[in-house]
Parts: structure tokens; sequence; C-alpha cells
């Protein structure tokens, strides 16, 4: 019974997608180039973010899987772990597909196959029931339909990590959103997209959006910079983020990295992990799910840095820096270290490495300043 087992530490609320590509000229011209179908969605970029840190039976997500679930893929979700998956099997529909057509250098998405919407309902009574870190990705109106949710087990105090949806991210919306964030633990928006939020139970809150669909958001024109980033923080902080505004904003900033701002303490900038190496533009090769990726990479830093948010941020920012690396998910693989001991590779590098990097990259550059 799931009521006897250790609850998960993150579980996504996101989509499990099928990915299909069309690529055509900027004059709409077929061109020659093609791509298998591969693994997509915000929930699956996340959890695999949060999967790069923790094992398998701490993180988990709903996939429906419908008559058509190609093997390859059903393959390499196994390869991170088949305890992480909760599968939900329908064999009158197709599992959930959506189109990218590439245009140039534009991109449309489009859904071939109606949507299933996971809601904390679902959670109930499974594997994955009452995680500590629940993440989901949604309108603001909905996120408050899934806090509403929330509420009903008053056993349940989950941190909440919200994404609002990139067409969501508008001025329109903010009054919508302005009641959900006192139960909002961390709000995201993402670089070219809306914003996306991460929800917290009543506990600190923490925010995170990009640089675009934060400014978009309250209505700050101009390009973004870190001068106008770190004033959308204050914005936000004085909109009350979290139980008595007592939550965290995080804003990422592409290149620039992410801005992390909690309510009396000073502005902290953590640089995107591929910034100054001079192998980076090789390195920087499709930044999809990157955003999903370090809300999750964010969710188990929270774990992992017992709720230090300036030190889970460097978590999720190698998260990201994984998921950059080529089209589609990072891949794992198994190595034993010179002492013995089973390590986990990503891409062929490890994640600690990457931490303990970027966490001396931050040393310095405190010295340097003082």
């Amino acid at each position: 019974m799931a009521a006897h087992r250790a609850p998960r530490d993150f579980v996504s609320l996101g989509m499990f997608i099928i990915d299909e590509f069309s690529f055509a000229d900027e004059n709409g011209t077929p061109t020659e180039k093609t791509q298998s179908p591969q693994i997509g969605g915000g929930g699956t970029y996340a959890s695999i973010g949060a999967r790069i840190w923790l094992p398998p039976s701490s993180v988990g997500m709903v996939i429906d899987r419908g008559n058509d679930f190609p093997a390859h893929i059903q393959t390499a979700l196994d390869g991170y772990g088949p305890d992480m998956w909760l599968y939900r099997d329908n064999p009158d529909r197709r599992t959930t597909t959506a189109l990218n057509a590439y245009r140039g250098e534009y991109r449309g998405f489009e859904y071939l196959t109606p949507r299933i919407r996971i809601t904390p309902k679902d959670l109930v009574g499974t594997k994955l029931d009452r995680p500590r870190i629940l993440h989901f990705i949604c309108s603001p109106t909905r996120a408050g339909e899934i806090l509403s949710e929330v509420r009903q087990d008053p056993e349940w105090k989950p941190t909440t990590v919200y994404e609002p949806i990139p067409d969501r991210c508008v001025p329109e919306e903010l009054p919508a959103l302005v009641k959900v964030l006192p139960e909002i633990a961390v709000l995201r928006c993402v670089d070219g997209a809306a914003p996306r939020m991460h929800a917290a139970p009543l506990k600190p809150v923490h925010r995170s959006p990009n640089a675009e669909e934060a400014l978009s958001l309250l209505s700050i024109p101009g390009p973004p910079n870190k001068e106008l980033v770190e004033e959308a923080c204050g914005r936000f902080l004085v909109l009350g983020v979290g139980p008595d505004g007592s939550g965290a904003v995080i804003i990422r900033s592409g290149a620039m990295g992410a801005c992390v701002a909690q309510k009396g303490q000073p502005l902290a900038w953590v640089n995107a992990y591929w910034t100054g190496h001079g192998s980076a533009t090789d390195k920087v090769v499709d930044v999809t799910g990157a955003g999903n990726s370090f809300l999750g990479g964010l969710g188990a830093g929270l774990v992992l840095a017992n709720g230090d948010v300036r030190e889970a941020t460097l978590f999720a920012t190698v998260s990201a820096s994984f998921t950059i690396e080529q089209e589609g998910l990072p891949h794992l693989t198994r190595a034993t270290s010179e002492d013995g001991r089973q390590e986990e590779l990503w891409n062929g590098d490890s994640p600690l490495r990457r931490l303990r990097e970027l966490q001396s990259r931050l040393e310095t550059k405190k010295d340097a300043s003082e």
C-alpha cells in the first residue's frame, strides 16, 4: 500500500508527450531534414532534472501510455529507472503527441491528440502519494485548483513548484497569479517562454520566472539586463511570495545566470554553468526543456541542501547544463570510480563534479569582490 511507503521527494504533475517533428525553410518548403519521435513534456524534463541528483525511488511522474507507445521510448525511460514512472495504460487511445513544426528559425507547436490533465487526486493511493515537493505546469487559474486539492489533505504540506504556461506570461494574467502567490514556493518563468512557477505549501515560497517572462508579467519595458531583472525580483517580493511574504524569487536570465532574491537578504547571482567556458558554444545544442530541468534540479537541491534556496539553485543550474547539451534528454551511464564505488554519469560527466566546480567559481568570485 502507498500509505506504508516513504513519500517521494519530487513528483511532477506535468505531462509526458511524444514529440514529432517537421522541418521547412523560411518559405515553408519542406527540407530533407528528419528526426525520429522523441521523449518530451515539461513534466518529463523536470523529473529528469531531479533524477540527476536523486534515485528513481525518490522521483516520480504519471505517464499515460496509449496503444502506440514506441518500444524505443519505453527502453529509454526504463534506463532512468523503471520505479520513477507510474504508468496508466489506455488501449483505446494514442499516447499524448505533439508536432514541433520548424520553419526556418521559428518553431510552431501543436498537439495532435487530446491532453490528459494530471491532478493531485491522481496520486492518491499510488506510490507517488503525498510527495515532499510537487511540481506543476499550468495557468494561474488551474494552479489555484491544484492547490485547492492539496488543501483537502490536511496531513500533506508539500513544497510546490509552479511553472505558468508560456502563453499566460502576460500582464493580464498577473491578478490571477497574485491570488496564488501566497501558496507558491517557487515561481519560475523560462527564457523565451512564459513564467514557470513553483508553488509551496504553508512554508517559505520560492518564485522563479525567466527574465523575459518576469518583465512581461510586470509590464517592465526593455530587453532583459541585470538591473531590470533585479528590479523585477524586488517587485515580485513586494507582491508577497509565500506565506507572509517569506518566499524567494528566482529569475533565470539565460547566459547571465539566475538571480536569487529573498526578503531581508542581498540579491545573489548564480552564473549559468557554461558561462565562461571556452567550449560553451559547442556544448549548447538545444535549450528545449532546460527551464523544466532547472526546476527539477532545484527541487532536488532543496531536499539535499536542507531548504537552502541559493545552494539549491546551484543544483538547478547543473541539471540545466546537462539538458542543453543535446537534442532530447541527457544520457545516463554507470561507471566504477577509483575507490570501487558505482556512480552515475550524465553525458559522461559527474553532476557532483560540476556542482563542486560551480561552488568553487562562486567562492572565487566572492573572494575577488571583497
